[in-house]
Parts: structure tokens; C-alpha cells; sequence
């Protein structure tokens, strides 16, 4: 077994191992006509599966174009003749304690999915820790949060100028706290 060499590794081989055994879990509960894995992301909106993993989906939204690989996506069947299903794409976290930073990376799953197929994504769902505690995030509240944090990126990504250096006054080692 070989270890990881950083911190930032462990959580990418940690989200990776959750994700995986969440998947798995989700696939082997549903029954085998009910499951999908990495439909066509046009195969979205038809179809009468309940369950899609390893989702990429790709939109524009406000003339970018996004991309996010979705971790499963629960398809609920429409509550009328006539009505679309609804969608509610999942993400799956290993640790049990959940921050903000969680619930918007899954509404920012929930924008993308939702310009993909073009309904609203009222609910999103974090299944996290060891317990495999279910979170349902309402994702209209977070959404403006999240197209602001696009609209930064879009601006630090399109600058011809690298971004400003920030030192955090909070670190009295560090070598360059003198110059801030």
C-alpha cells in the first residue's frame, strides 16, 4: 500500500473511495431496470430509469460554459399525467461533519443539471460519514450564492493579470508577514 504524499491527496483518494462505495451501494439497492451509468447526457430527460451515476453534464449558463461530473442523480417520476419528472442529483461526502463548501459544490451540480435539461432542481441530497446520514439542500437558496462565486472565477479566469497576492495575517511564521 502506498500512502498519500499530501493532505489534498488522502481527501481526493478518500472522496474517490466514498464515492465508489456510495455508487455501488445505490446501484445494488435499485433494481437492475431501474439503473443507469453515465447515460448520454441527452438520454437525460427520457428513459424510465431512477437512478444515474457518474453523470457529466455540461450547460451554458450567463455565456460560460460549465461542466460538473455528477455523482448520481435520483430521476422522481412527474405526480401527474403530463408533468416532467424531477430531478435531484446527489453527492456523496466521506466526512461526517458537512461545510457550506459541500452544499455548494451540489447546488452547483444542481445549476448545471438544471440548464442541461432544462427544469428546475428544487431539491439536491448529500449522502455523507460513516452512518450515511441523507442531507436534502434546498437549492433555490444557495443558487445566487453560487452564480456569484461563477461569475469571480469567470472574471479570474478571462484576466489577462494574475490575481493579487493575499498573505493571511493570521500566520506569524510565515517568511513575507512582514511585508503585508
Amino acid at each position: 500500500m502506498t500512502w498519500p504524499k499530501t493532505y489534498a491527496e488522502w481527501v481526493k483518494s478518500q472522496t474517490a473511495s466514498s464515492m465508489a462505495t456510495q455508487t455501488g451501494r445505490l446501484v445494488s439497492e435499485s433494481p437492475m431496470d431501474e439503473s443507469v451509468v453515465s447515460p448520454a447526457p441527452e438520454k437525460l430527460k427520457g428513459g424510465e430509469w431512477r437512478l444515474a451515476t457518474g453523470v457529466v453534464v455540461r450547460a451554458e449558463l450567463n455565456s460560460y460554459t460549465l461542466e460538473s461530473t455528477l455523482h448520481a442523480i435520483e430521476r422522481i417520476p412527474s405526480e401527474g399525467w403530463g408533468r416532467p419528472a424531477k430531478f435531484a442529483p446527489m453527492r456523496f461526502i466521506f466526512t461526517n461533519k458537512l461545510g457550506r463548501v459541500d452544499k455548494l459544490l451540489l447546488v452547483f451540480d444542481a445549476l448545471v443539471l438544471s440548464e442541461a435539461v432544462g427544469r428546475k432542481i428544487i431539491v439536491s441530497k448529500i449522502v455523507h460519514g460513516d452512518d450515511r446520514a441523507t442531507l436534502k439542500v434546498n437549492t433555490p437558496v444557495l443558487a445566487g450564492e453560487v452564480q456569484k462565486h461563477i461569475e469571480k472565477i469567470a472574471a479570474l479566469l478571462s484576466s489577462a493579470t494574475p490575481p493579487d497576492l493575499v498573505l493571511n495575517r493570521h500566520c506569524a511564521g510565515c517568511e513575507f508577514q512582514a511585508r503585508s
